[in-house]
Protein backbone atom coordinates (compact mmCIF):
# COMPACT_ATOMS: atom_id res chain seq x y z
CA UNK A 1 0.00 0.00 0.00
CA UNK A 2 2.86 2.37 0.79
CA UNK A 3 4.48 1.60 -2.57
CA UNK A 4 1.21 2.40 -4.33
CA UNK A 5 0.93 5.59 -2.27
CA UNK A 6 4.41 6.66 -3.37
CA UNK A 7 3.37 6.24 -7.01
CA UNK A 8 0.14 8.15 -6.39
CA UNK A 9 2.02 11.02 -4.76
CA UNK A 10 4.39 11.28 -7.70
CA UNK A 11 1.40 11.71 -10.00
CA UNK A 12 0.02 14.74 -8.14
CA UNK A 13 0.20 18.05 -9.98
CA UNK A 14 1.04 20.37 -7.07
CA UNK A 15 2.47 20.50 -3.55
CA UNK A 16 -1.02 21.12 -2.17
CA UNK A 17 -2.44 18.03 -3.88
CA UNK A 18 0.48 15.98 -2.55
CA UNK A 19 -0.13 17.13 1.02
CA UNK A 20 -3.87 16.49 0.71
CA UNK A 21 -3.21 12.97 -0.53
CA UNK A 22 -0.85 12.31 2.40
CA UNK A 23 -3.47 13.42 4.94
CA UNK A 24 -6.15 11.32 3.26
CA UNK A 25 -3.80 8.33 3.03
CA UNK A 26 -3.12 8.48 6.78
CA UNK A 27 -6.82 8.09 7.51
CA UNK A 28 -7.19 5.44 4.82
CA UNK A 29 -4.13 3.33 5.64
CA UNK A 30 -3.39 3.72 9.35
CA UNK A 31 -5.56 1.53 11.55
CA UNK A 32 -7.54 3.55 14.10
CA UNK A 33 -6.77 6.93 12.52
CA UNK A 34 -9.90 9.10 12.33
CA UNK A 35 -8.28 12.33 11.14
CA UNK A 36 -4.90 13.59 9.95
CA UNK A 37 -3.37 16.90 9.04
CA UNK A 38 -0.20 18.81 8.32
CA UNK A 39 0.50 21.77 10.57
CA UNK A 40 3.04 24.50 9.95
CA UNK A 41 4.01 27.31 12.28
CA UNK A 42 5.33 30.27 10.33
CA UNK A 43 6.30 33.59 11.87
CA UNK A 44 4.50 32.59 15.05
CA UNK A 45 1.26 31.66 13.27
CA UNK A 46 -0.20 28.16 13.22
CA UNK A 47 -1.30 27.24 9.69
CA UNK A 48 -3.19 24.10 8.70
CA UNK A 49 -1.68 23.19 5.34
CA UNK A 50 -3.85 20.13 4.80
CA UNK A 51 -6.52 18.28 6.73
CA UNK A 52 -8.66 15.18 6.50
CA UNK A 53 -11.25 15.06 9.27
CA UNK A 54 -12.89 17.75 11.38
CA UNK A 55 -10.56 17.36 14.39
CA UNK A 56 -7.54 18.72 12.59
CA UNK A 57 -8.12 22.45 12.19
CA UNK A 58 -9.61 22.78 15.68
CA UNK A 59 -6.56 21.07 17.21
CA UNK A 60 -4.12 23.16 15.16
CA UNK A 61 -5.94 26.34 16.13
CA UNK A 62 -5.77 25.39 19.81
CA UNK A 63 -2.04 24.76 19.74
CA UNK A 64 -1.48 28.07 17.97
CA UNK A 65 -3.67 30.07 20.34
CA UNK A 66 -2.21 28.45 23.46
CA UNK A 67 1.35 28.23 22.13
CA UNK A 68 1.53 24.76 23.65
CA UNK A 69 0.81 21.19 22.67
CA UNK A 70 2.67 18.10 21.45
CA UNK A 71 3.81 19.69 18.18
CA UNK A 72 5.21 22.78 19.89
CA UNK A 73 6.90 20.62 22.53
CA UNK A 74 8.40 18.35 19.89
CA UNK A 75 9.72 21.31 17.87
CA UNK A 76 11.34 22.88 20.93
CA UNK A 77 12.99 19.64 21.99
CA UNK A 78 14.21 18.99 18.46
CA UNK A 79 16.80 21.75 18.84
CA UNK A 80 18.75 19.00 20.57
CA UNK A 81 20.06 16.81 17.75
CA UNK A 82 19.58 13.69 19.90
CA UNK A 83 15.89 14.35 20.52
CA UNK A 84 13.13 12.20 19.09
CA UNK A 85 11.17 13.59 16.18
CA UNK A 86 8.05 11.56 16.98
CA UNK A 87 5.42 12.03 19.66
CA UNK A 88 2.74 9.56 20.72
CA UNK A 89 -0.03 10.23 23.24
CA UNK A 90 -1.61 6.89 24.04
CA UNK A 91 -4.44 8.23 26.16
CA UNK A 92 -5.48 11.86 26.00
CA UNK A 93 -8.05 11.27 28.74
CA UNK A 94 -5.20 10.97 31.26
CA UNK A 95 -3.45 14.08 32.69
CA UNK A 96 -0.70 15.33 30.37
CA UNK A 97 2.37 17.16 31.60
CA UNK A 98 3.82 20.14 29.75
CA UNK A 99 0.64 21.38 28.06
CA UNK A 100 -2.32 20.95 30.43
CA UNK A 101 -4.49 23.60 28.75
CA UNK A 102 -4.20 21.99 25.33
CA UNK A 103 -4.82 18.49 26.71
CA UNK A 104 -7.99 19.59 28.47
CA UNK A 105 -9.28 21.36 25.36
CA UNK A 106 -8.32 18.41 23.13
CA UNK A 107 -10.37 16.08 25.30
CA UNK A 108 -13.26 18.46 24.81
CA UNK A 109 -12.86 18.08 21.05
CA UNK A 110 -13.14 14.32 21.40
CA UNK A 111 -9.47 13.47 20.81
CA UNK A 112 -8.61 10.20 22.55
CA UNK A 113 -5.08 9.69 21.26
CA UNK A 114 -2.56 11.36 18.95
CA UNK A 115 0.68 10.64 17.22
CA UNK A 116 2.83 12.83 15.01
CA UNK A 117 6.14 13.36 13.31
CA UNK A 118 8.12 16.58 13.09
CA UNK A 119 8.74 17.39 9.43
CA UNK A 120 11.25 20.21 9.74
CA UNK A 121 12.42 23.05 11.95
CA UNK A 122 13.89 26.36 10.85
CA UNK A 123 14.61 29.00 13.45
CA UNK A 124 11.21 29.35 15.19
CA UNK A 125 9.26 27.78 12.32
CA UNK A 126 8.34 24.11 12.06
CA UNK A 127 5.98 21.63 10.45
CA UNK A 128 4.43 18.39 11.65
CA UNK A 129 2.24 15.57 10.40
CA UNK A 130 -0.39 14.71 13.03
CA UNK A 131 -2.69 11.70 13.28
CA UNK A 132 -5.77 11.68 15.52
CA UNK A 133 -8.06 9.02 16.95
CA UNK A 134 -11.26 9.46 18.90
CA UNK A 135 -10.61 6.45 21.12
CA UNK A 136 -7.70 6.19 23.59
CA UNK A 137 -5.02 3.63 22.84
CA UNK A 138 -5.51 3.72 19.07
CA UNK A 139 -1.82 4.20 18.23
CA UNK A 140 1.00 1.87 19.24
CA UNK A 141 4.69 1.82 18.36
CA UNK A 142 4.03 -0.04 15.10
CA UNK A 143 1.95 2.91 13.91
CA UNK A 144 5.00 5.15 14.23
CA UNK A 145 6.59 3.37 11.25
CA UNK A 146 3.65 4.23 9.02
CA UNK A 147 3.67 7.80 10.33
CA UNK A 148 7.39 8.09 9.53
CA UNK A 149 6.84 6.89 5.96
CA UNK A 150 4.00 9.34 5.40
CA UNK A 151 5.96 12.16 7.02
CA UNK A 152 8.99 11.54 4.82
CA UNK A 153 6.87 12.24 1.75
CA UNK A 154 5.42 15.36 3.35
CA UNK A 155 8.88 16.60 4.34
CA UNK A 156 10.09 16.28 0.75
CA UNK A 157 7.02 18.16 -0.52
CA UNK A 158 7.71 20.95 1.98
CA UNK A 159 11.46 21.05 1.43
CA UNK A 160 11.14 24.64 0.26
CA UNK A 161 9.59 26.35 3.31
CA UNK A 162 8.90 29.45 1.20
CA UNK A 163 5.95 27.60 -0.33
CA UNK A 164 4.07 27.73 2.99
CA UNK A 165 2.76 31.26 2.50
CA UNK A 166 1.58 30.28 -0.97
CA UNK A 167 -0.10 27.15 0.39
CA UNK A 168 -1.86 29.11 3.11
CA UNK A 169 -3.17 31.55 0.52
CA UNK A 170 -4.31 28.66 -1.69
CA UNK A 171 -6.13 27.04 1.25
CA UNK A 172 -7.97 30.29 2.02
CA UNK A 173 -8.92 30.65 -1.63
CA UNK A 174 -10.22 27.10 -1.80
CA UNK A 175 -12.31 27.55 1.35
CA UNK A 176 -13.76 30.85 0.08
CA UNK A 177 -14.67 29.39 -3.32
CA UNK A 178 -16.18 26.28 -1.74
CA UNK A 179 -18.34 28.36 0.59
CA UNK A 180 -19.46 30.65 -2.26
CA UNK A 181 -20.36 27.63 -4.39
CA UNK A 182 -22.44 26.25 -1.55
CA UNK A 183 -24.33 29.53 -1.24
CA UNK A 184 -25.08 29.61 -4.96
CA UNK A 185 -26.10 25.95 -4.99
CA UNK A 186 -28.56 26.50 -2.16
CA UNK A 187 -29.90 29.85 -3.36
CA UNK A 188 -30.31 29.00 -7.05
CA UNK A 189 -30.61 25.18 -6.92
CA UNK A 190 -27.44 24.69 -8.98
CA UNK A 191 -25.18 21.70 -9.27
CA UNK A 192 -21.57 21.94 -8.06
CA UNK A 193 -20.26 22.34 -11.62
CA UNK A 194 -22.89 24.96 -12.46
CA UNK A 195 -22.08 26.99 -9.34
CA UNK A 196 -18.36 26.96 -10.12
CA UNK A 197 -19.01 27.96 -13.74
CA UNK A 198 -21.08 30.93 -12.56
CA UNK A 199 -18.19 32.15 -10.39
CA UNK A 200 -15.68 31.60 -13.16
CA UNK A 201 -17.80 33.39 -15.76
CA UNK A 202 -18.24 36.45 -13.53
CA UNK A 203 -14.53 36.45 -12.79
CA UNK A 204 -13.64 36.40 -16.48
CA UNK A 205 -16.25 38.97 -17.52
CA UNK A 206 -15.19 41.49 -14.90
CA UNK A 207 -11.48 40.60 -14.83
CA UNK A 208 -11.63 40.04 -11.07
CA UNK A 209 -9.88 37.21 -9.25
CA UNK A 210 -12.06 34.18 -8.53
CA UNK A 211 -11.29 34.45 -4.81
CA UNK A 212 -12.53 38.07 -4.74
CA UNK A 213 -15.76 37.09 -6.50
CA UNK A 214 -16.26 34.32 -3.97
CA UNK A 215 -15.71 36.76 -1.13
CA UNK A 216 -18.34 39.12 -2.56
CA UNK A 217 -20.86 36.25 -2.69
CA UNK A 218 -20.09 35.36 0.93
CA UNK A 219 -20.36 39.01 2.05
CA UNK A 220 -23.66 39.48 0.22
CA UNK A 221 -25.01 36.28 1.79
CA UNK A 222 -23.95 37.39 5.27
CA UNK A 223 -25.62 40.77 4.74
CA UNK A 224 -28.86 39.14 3.67
CA UNK A 225 -28.76 36.81 6.66
CA UNK A 226 -28.20 39.71 9.05
CA UNK A 227 -31.15 41.56 7.51
CA UNK A 228 -33.28 38.45 7.92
Amino acid sequence: MMAQLARDLLSQDSVQETLDEIAQAAVRLVAGCDAAGILAVRKGRAVTLSSCGNLVEASDRLQGELNEGPCFDLARRSKDAQSERVFRIADMTQPQTGWPRFAAAARGLGIGSMTGVLLYTHDEDFGALNLYARRPGAFDQDIETAAWLLASHAAVALADARTIDQLEDAMKTRHAIGEAMGILMERHKLSEDEAFNVLRRISQQHNVKLRDIAQRVRTDHTGRTDRG
